[in-house]
Protein backbone atom coordinates (compact mmCIF):
# COMPACT_ATOMS: atom_id res chain seq x y z
CA UNK A 1 0.00 0.00 0.00
CA UNK A 2 1.28 3.65 -0.69
CA UNK A 3 0.84 5.87 1.88
CA UNK A 4 1.84 9.97 1.46
CA UNK A 5 2.80 11.42 4.55
CA UNK A 6 2.13 15.02 4.65
CA UNK A 7 4.28 17.28 7.53
CA UNK A 8 3.84 20.92 8.53
CA UNK A 9 6.25 22.17 10.71
CA UNK A 10 7.76 25.34 12.33
CA UNK A 11 10.87 24.08 14.11
CA UNK A 12 10.81 21.08 12.85
CA UNK A 13 8.96 18.37 15.48
CA UNK A 14 6.66 17.26 13.09
CA UNK A 15 9.19 17.12 10.13
CA UNK A 16 10.99 14.68 12.61
CA UNK A 17 7.67 12.66 13.37
CA UNK A 18 6.90 12.15 9.69
CA UNK A 19 10.51 10.91 8.58
CA UNK A 20 9.99 8.57 11.62
CA UNK A 21 6.57 7.39 10.77
CA UNK A 22 7.74 7.28 7.39
CA UNK A 23 10.53 4.70 8.70
CA UNK A 24 7.86 2.76 10.14
CA UNK A 25 5.96 2.39 7.43
CA UNK A 26 8.27 1.48 5.36
CA UNK A 27 9.70 -1.36 7.68
CA UNK A 28 6.56 -2.42 7.92
CA UNK A 29 6.03 -3.06 4.08
CA UNK A 30 4.36 -0.13 2.97
CA UNK A 31 5.86 2.41 -0.06
CA UNK A 32 5.59 5.64 2.36
CA UNK A 33 6.35 8.36 0.47
CA UNK A 34 7.31 12.04 2.44
CA UNK A 35 8.54 15.10 1.07
CA UNK A 36 7.73 18.25 3.38
CA UNK A 37 6.60 21.52 1.29
CA UNK A 38 5.40 19.19 -1.27
CA UNK A 39 3.01 20.90 -4.20
CA UNK A 40 -0.16 18.56 -4.76
CA UNK A 41 0.97 18.16 -8.40
CA UNK A 42 3.17 15.90 -6.84
CA UNK A 43 1.52 14.34 -4.39
CA UNK A 44 -1.33 13.49 -6.71
CA UNK A 45 1.76 12.26 -8.73
CA UNK A 46 2.67 9.82 -6.26
CA UNK A 47 -1.10 8.35 -6.49
CA UNK A 48 -1.58 7.43 -2.20
CA UNK A 49 -3.64 4.82 -1.44
CA UNK A 50 -4.00 6.39 2.28
CA UNK A 51 -3.02 9.62 3.91
CA UNK A 52 -1.10 10.54 7.20
CA UNK A 53 -0.94 13.80 8.00
CA UNK A 54 1.60 15.37 10.27
CA UNK A 55 1.53 18.99 11.59
CA UNK A 56 2.42 21.77 14.02
CA UNK A 57 0.24 24.47 14.87
CA UNK A 58 1.45 28.32 14.94
CA UNK A 59 0.25 31.65 15.61
CA UNK A 60 -3.60 31.67 17.05
CA UNK A 61 -3.83 28.11 15.85
CA UNK A 62 -3.02 27.90 12.16
CA UNK A 63 -1.38 25.68 10.17
CA UNK A 64 2.82 26.33 9.57
CA UNK A 65 3.86 28.21 6.29
CA UNK A 66 5.40 25.02 4.73
CA UNK A 67 2.13 23.32 4.51
CA UNK A 68 -0.47 26.01 3.92
CA UNK A 69 -0.07 25.99 0.33
CA UNK A 70 -1.38 22.70 0.02
CA UNK A 71 -3.92 22.78 2.30
CA UNK A 72 -5.53 25.56 -0.07
CA UNK A 73 -4.77 23.40 -2.92
CA UNK A 74 -6.84 20.35 -1.90
CA UNK A 75 -9.59 22.31 -0.45
CA UNK A 76 -9.50 24.22 -4.19
CA UNK A 77 -9.01 21.43 -6.37
CA UNK A 78 -11.21 18.96 -3.87
CA UNK A 79 -8.97 15.35 -5.05
CA UNK A 80 -11.30 12.57 -5.51
CA UNK A 81 -10.26 10.58 -2.32
CA UNK A 82 -13.62 9.51 -1.24
CA UNK A 83 -13.17 6.27 1.02
CA UNK A 84 -9.48 6.74 1.18
CA UNK A 85 -7.80 5.58 4.35
CA UNK A 86 -5.91 8.28 6.27
CA UNK A 87 -5.33 9.90 9.60
CA UNK A 88 -3.71 13.10 11.45
CA UNK A 89 -0.99 13.49 14.31
CA UNK A 90 -1.42 17.27 15.56
CA UNK A 91 1.50 19.00 17.57
CA UNK A 92 0.91 21.35 19.97
CA UNK A 93 1.17 23.00 23.58
CA UNK A 94 -1.52 22.98 25.69
CA UNK A 95 -0.68 26.33 27.50
CA UNK A 96 -1.90 28.41 24.23
CA UNK A 97 -5.12 29.15 24.27
CA UNK A 98 -5.91 26.91 20.70
CA UNK A 99 -4.27 23.32 21.10
CA UNK A 100 -3.73 21.39 17.85
CA UNK A 101 -5.59 23.88 15.71
CA UNK A 102 -3.64 23.02 12.82
CA UNK A 103 -3.96 19.52 12.86
CA UNK A 104 -7.87 19.93 13.57
CA UNK A 105 -7.71 22.15 10.42
CA UNK A 106 -6.10 19.30 8.29
CA UNK A 107 -8.50 16.82 9.70
CA UNK A 108 -11.15 18.86 8.68
CA UNK A 109 -10.49 18.91 5.36
CA UNK A 110 -9.35 15.38 4.80
CA UNK A 111 -13.45 14.53 6.23
CA UNK A 112 -15.11 17.33 3.77
CA UNK A 113 -12.43 15.46 0.99
CA UNK A 114 -13.80 11.72 1.71
CA UNK A 115 -10.81 10.55 3.92
CA UNK A 116 -12.08 7.64 6.05
CA UNK A 117 -10.47 8.27 9.46
CA UNK A 118 -8.83 5.06 10.57
CA UNK A 119 -7.83 5.94 14.11
CA UNK A 120 -8.47 9.13 16.09
CA UNK A 121 -6.59 12.07 15.84
CA UNK A 122 -3.43 12.00 18.05
CA UNK A 123 -2.85 14.94 19.87
CA UNK A 124 1.06 15.31 21.09
CA UNK A 125 0.98 18.28 23.61
CA UNK A 126 4.79 20.22 23.84
CA UNK A 127 4.41 20.42 26.91
CA UNK A 128 4.09 17.31 28.20
CA UNK A 129 6.92 15.29 25.99
CA UNK A 130 10.00 16.29 24.52
CA UNK A 131 10.40 13.21 22.24
CA UNK A 132 7.13 12.90 19.89
CA UNK A 133 8.49 10.88 17.74
CA UNK A 134 8.88 8.34 20.12
CA UNK A 135 5.53 9.31 21.76
CA UNK A 136 3.49 8.63 18.19
CA UNK A 137 5.21 4.80 18.42
CA UNK A 138 2.16 2.95 19.74
CA UNK A 139 -0.40 5.47 17.62
CA UNK A 140 1.16 4.47 14.47
CA UNK A 141 1.51 0.66 15.41
CA UNK A 142 -2.31 0.94 15.70
CA UNK A 143 -2.84 2.79 12.48
CA UNK A 144 -0.07 0.06 10.66
CA UNK A 145 -2.62 -2.64 11.99
CA UNK A 146 -5.85 -1.23 10.92
CA UNK A 147 -4.47 -0.24 7.55
CA UNK A 148 -2.87 -3.82 6.92
CA UNK A 149 -6.46 -5.69 8.44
Amino acid sequence: MKIAILSGSVYGAAEDVARRAAEVFEQSGFEAWHKPGVALDELLAFAPEAVLVVTSTTGMGELPGNIQNLYYALRDRFPAWTGMPGAVIALGDSSYDVFCGGGEQMRELLLELGVREVVPMLRLDASETVTPDEDAQPWLAELIKLLKA
